[in-house]
């Protein structure tokens, strides 16, 4: 233990002298180990994961029924993470130039990576997304993820995670810091990147966690070491409002997440019948009843009220063309509503006698449009 401890501190992390790589790998694998972070190699000098063998770089090859990891082999970078001594013995004592990875998911990880790149500002909303920041606000001197990061924490009246003395910070190289938080127990937190165009905490803030890993502190690379900050070896509790922050820009999944599910039979029966067994008519109201139902596999942001609200007015214009009954369109509506909203009869009641009542206005033959 007296080894770990001696790389991590803040004025140990320097390049390996000769002799002392595998000695301070290994260590640092030990010492991650042995807080129930699982570890996996990375590549010589570099901060991206160990090479797969050959068999796992041919095309069309995946982790997935992979047994690799199972036969001790690191291929498939941090889904290969392990906490087995006997196996981190056998990788870095055979490999000692190797640096050391974190799997943050298994970890328990949440790692805030605040990034210092120079790069130009992005355009107001992509700077902290889901927040407006209006064109009368002066950008002057906002330049990187320190600022986006310290500007969101003001808005909610707390302190910039780079400031956080009480958890575990880590100087990376190029001049960025990662910021180590405990994950609540039972939330599956989503990595993100803050310089893309998809989920985002912040520009130039990404964020370590399910699907992702860190380079553990005390790693050393070509562009330099992994330094730990600050007194703090331990990561903190993740802090409420930025778990809040985590929530609000998409870093939780749906808790099920099911699969589209189809129109149900009875429903998809009673609109061939309700048509007097039109095949055009059971087309036209079936295709629109399926959008609905799948939207259970998506329990926000499915677009569920505006499918809903088509397919009824479709089915008034039917009823009014005399090609559909007014109960069973009623009903094959609520059948479809209740698959994709259980127990959400008084919300999506409303929404069929209103698309129901709009579309009465405006008689539709089978393959006419809205």
């Amino acid at each position: 233990m007296a080894d770990e401890l001696r790389v991590l501190r803040s004025d140990s992390l320097r390049p390996a002298a000769v002799g002392e790589g595998s000695l301070q790998s290994l260590a640092i694998a030990r010492w991650c180990a042995g807080r129930g972070w699982p570890v996996h190699p990375l590549a010589p000098g570099r901060k991206t994961p160990a090479g797969n063998c050959a068999v796992c770089r041919e095309p069309g090859h995946t982790y997935r029924g992979c047994s690799c990891p199972a036969a001790g082999r690191w291929c498939h970078g941090f889904r290969a993470a392990t906490l087995d001594f006997a196996r981190i013995e056998q990788w870095w004592g055979t490999h000692p130039e190797f640096g050391v990875g974190i799997a943050c998911g298994p970890a328990g990880l949440v790692v805030v990576d605040i990034d210092a790149h120079a790069r130009e500002l992005p355009g107001r909303d992509r700077l902290l997304p889901g927040i407006d920041i209006a064109e009368t606000v002066d950008l002057t001197g906002l330049a990187n993820g320190f600022h986006t990061i310290g500007v969101l924490a003001a808005l909610r009246g707390a302190a910039a995670p780079s400031d956080d003395d009480t958890t575990l910070r880590v100087r990376t190289p190029s001049g960025g810091l990662h910021v180590w938080y405990r994950a609540l127990a039972g939330h599956r937190w989503q990595c993100s990147s803050g310089s893309g165009g998809g989920r985002a905490l912040a520009w130039q803030v990404d964020v370590r966690a399910h699907g992702g890993y860190i380079v553990a502190p005390g790693t050393v690379t070509a562009a330099g070491a992994y330094e730990a900050v600050g007194a703090a070896r331990e990561p903190a509790p993740l802090p409420a409002w930025l778990a809040r922050e985590l929530e609000r820009t998409g870093h939780l999944p749906p808790a099920h997440q099911p699969a589209p599910r189809p129109v149900p039979p009875r429903a998809r029966q009673a609109v061939l019948a309700a048509g007097g067994g039109s095949r055009a008519v059971g087309r036209v109201l079936a295709s629109l009843l399926a959008d609905v139902a799948a939207c259970g596999a998506v329990p926000e942001g499915a677009g569920f009220t505006e499918k809903l609200n088509r397919a009824a007015y479709t089915a008034g214009g039917l009823i009014a063309a005399g090609l559909l009954d007014a109960d069973e369109a009623e009903r094959v509506l609520s059948a479809a509503a209740a698959q994709a909203r259980p127990g959400q009869e008084r919300r999506y009641g409303a929404v069929i006698r209103g698309g129901l009542s709009a579309g009465r206005t405006r008689p539709l033959a089978p393959g006419g449009r809205l």
